[in-house]
């Protein structure tokens, strides 16, 4: 409804009717692509995958826009004039409008959007049919007049109301502002009002008129994009702050050593080890994987790598209590596979059961022989005049996979010069699947011992390791140990 202060003012030329109809036609495709967004949104995991919730609230909230623009549009190419019969241009007809969508209901904008003017000097009131069907009130109950108004506005909102009618009434200021009503129904609906006053001729308030639209629809969506895009905010802290706590885990219990470490202490060198521990492709995914490397009381080395199932903190913690135990029960002189056994025990009682694979063994510089076990883990490697092969593995299943599993052991002899590639089945990535792509690492490891003959040390064959395969795009995380038998 116009207001009166703008009737003598010179009305401005009123658009094209050609524009309206191309407007149209590109809301109607804009509309067209969101549903196909929608769509591609929808997924069984929307009901967990906060990143999912939010980009279908913000889909839903363009939807809403894009339908009060449709709305808006069609509104204003009815209040058009037709083109007169005489204009030759009016034969052309417009290049047709790709049709709405179907769940785009014609005229539902206009049902959400009313009008009122409320005349103080008359006390007449007149609301549009739109405004009734708005309030869910009977044209035949008749208008509210504003002071009948607040009983059906929500009580938190009455007083909000009261003044913005006030500052129009009295201060002449416009009213632009919002509030809830209650429905005879008893359902809630949010409207947005806008309106301004109409002055007479000694510039006191005429009456007042307000065009007032049902927004209830379109702040839900908002609130949805709200909430959803909070919830996401939270699952990415929560997520950042457990891949910090992992990190610092893992960079706690991972040998601090860098570069080579030689075994034993300040006498003739029998063991030169090295070890890497290789990201994932995806660096968030902070794995169970461990190297380690320990001169025991008898002047023996104990050598492990493994890896625990999982990510995050869960597995890098499982990661420190299985590496504890295994320093704690080898410097107690338990063998590589009773300790095995031991390992199993705890993560098949622990809190939180988990699934590991590892590698144990005890290398003696006196007999320079290795005593070895293994858990479902790939056997290590022995490199010796150019040449490789994988040891002979002995039994061993997957640590907390079977309650009271005993791990046989085995012995090997070792010489002067002789290499060891202890590593985790995440360190060659994989071209095939199941036991083919254990297979295919080791050989591919295996390949590279010509190399290997032309270095000086443990260290130079970690580099050789990781030029080889640190640059891949692995799946998972992985840990490779190396140890040269000294002369």
């Amino acid at each position: 409804m116009p207001s009166p202060l703008f009737a003598d003012h010179s009305a401005d030329r009123p658009p094209e009717r050609e524009t309206v109809e191309a407007l149209i036609t590109q809301a109607r495709r804009l509309r067209g692509g969101l549903d196909a967004v929608r769509e591609s949104t929808v997924d069984t995991s929307l009901a967990t995958d906060p990143q999912l919730r939010w980009q279908r609230a913000l889909c839903d909230l363009a939807v809403h826009h894009l339908d009060d623009l449709g709305g808006h549009l069609d509104q204003l190419r009815e209040g058009l004039p037709t083109e007169s019969a005489d204009d030759p241009a009016a034969e052309a007809e417009p290049p047709a409008a790709p049709p709405a969508p179907e769940h785009h209901e014609r005229g539902s904008l206009l049902r959400r959007v009313g009008s009122a003017e409320w005349n103080l000097l008359t006390d007449e009131v007149s609301w549009s049919d739109e405004l009734f069907a708005m309030f869910g009130r009977a044209p035949s109950d008749g208008p509210l007049t504003l002071d009948e108004l607040p009983s059906l506005v929500h009580p938190e909102d009455q007083d909000g109301l009261a003044t913005m009618v006030t500052d129009c009434l009295v201060d002449g200021r416009p009213i632009d502002g919002e509030f809830r009503i209650v429905r005879p129904d008893e359902t809630l609906r949010t409207v947005h009002m806008v309106g301004e006053p109409v002055l007479d001729a000694d510039g006191s308030t005429a009456c007042m008129w307000a065009v007032l639209r049902d927004v209830s629809e379109l702040r839900r969506s908002q609130q949805a994009v709200r909430e959803t895009r909070d919830s996401l905010h939270r699952e990415r802290q929560i997520a950042q702050t457990e891949h910090r706590l992992a990190v610092e885990l893992q960079e706690a219990v991972l040998p601090p050593w860098r570069g080579s470490l030689r075994f034993p202490h300040g006498g003739p060198v029998a063991l030169d080890l090295a070890g890497r521990y290789l990201p994932s492709g995806t660096r968030d995914l902070i794995g169970g994987d461990w190297y380690d490397a320990l001169q025991l009381p008898d002047g023996t080395t104990l050598m492990s790598v493994g890896d625990l199932t999982g990510h995050g903190v869960t597995a890098t913690s499982g990661m420190a209590m299985v590496l504890g135990a295994l320093r704690g029960m080898a410097v107690a002189g338990h063998r590589p596979g009773p300790l095995m056994g031991f390992v199993n025990q705890l993560l098949d009682t622990a809190a939180q059961p988990a699934l590991g694979s590892a590698v144990c063994g005890r290398f003696d510089p006196a007999a320079r022989t290795l005593e070895w076990a293994q858990a479902g883990h790939p056997a290590p490697l022995l490199f010796r005049g150019g040449t490789g092969r994988a040891l002979d593995p002995p039994e061993g299943v997957l640590l907390g996979a079977t309650s009271g599993a005993s791990y046989t052991q085995h012995t090997e002899q070792l010489e002067p010069g002789d290499l060891l590639v202890l590593h985790t089945d995440g360190l060659v990535p994989r071209r095939a699947q199941g036991a083919d792509a254990t297979h295919e690492g080791a050989e591919r490891l295996l390949a590279l011992a010509p190399r290997f003959a032309g270095t000086r040390g443990a260290q130079d064959c970690v580099r050789i390791v990781v030029e080889e395969f640190g640059t891949a795009e692995r799946e998972d995380d992985a840990c490779v140990l190396i140890a040269r038998v000294g002369d």
